[in-house]
């Protein structure tokens, strides 16, 4: 029995370094078309709070949240690889903010104003509860700097290092520029 299970054991391991070699990863196939019509509301719900209200509102128990911020992240890539996750700022509210071209991540301002603001970490799963193995940029649409409303259930637990706000989206509006 014993070596039966080594056996299986290795085989699995075998198998693994194979596709990491290669570059292969085990999916299942995602209908694009369904998820993006699951998840893409067509108009924007009412009520969305800003990161800093949802993080006050939040506790470390889930909840359900509506929530507008701007895609970004500071000094980081905001989309996760391959999966249907993405970080999100506080949306400015002055107006050299809104100017075309502006980049907070260059701005004095901005970065003194983002220094302590909460930041929400996106996930959007699919039926098993799995993250979704698609960029969220290719699944949905998005760019970086791209104003949304996401709806789902959230946590924040004030006992991490970094203000990060924890949501798992089930519904997503892409406000217009």
């Amino acid at each position: 029995m014993i070596s039966c299970l080594r056996r299986r054991f290795r085989g699995i391991m075998a198998v693994m370094a194979l596709c990491s070699l290669t570059g292969v990863e085990a999916r299942a196939e995602v209908d694009v078309n369904a998820v993006r019509g699951s998840l893409l509301l067509a108009e924007e719900p009412a009520g969305a709070v800003t990161l800093a209200a949802a993080k006050a509102k939040l506790t470390p128990a889930p909840q359900p949240i509506l929530v507008a911020g701007r895609i970004g992240g500071r000094g980081t890539e905001p989309f996760g690889r391959n999966e249907a996750t993405f970080s999100m700022l506080e949306i400015p509210t002055d107006d050299h903010a809104k100017k075309p071209g502006h980049k907070p991540d260059d701005c004095p301002f901005c970065k003194k104003r983002n220094a302590n603001s909460p930041i929400a970490a996106v996930t959007f799963v699919g039926a098993d509860g799995k993250v979704i193995p698609l960029d969220a940029q290719k699944l949905l649409g998005l760019t970086e700097g791209q104003d949304v409303v996401v709806r789902g259930t959230g946590f924040f637990d004030p006992k991490l290092g970094i203000p990060v706000i924890q949501i798992t989206g089930d519904g997503l509006f892409l406000r217009k520029p």
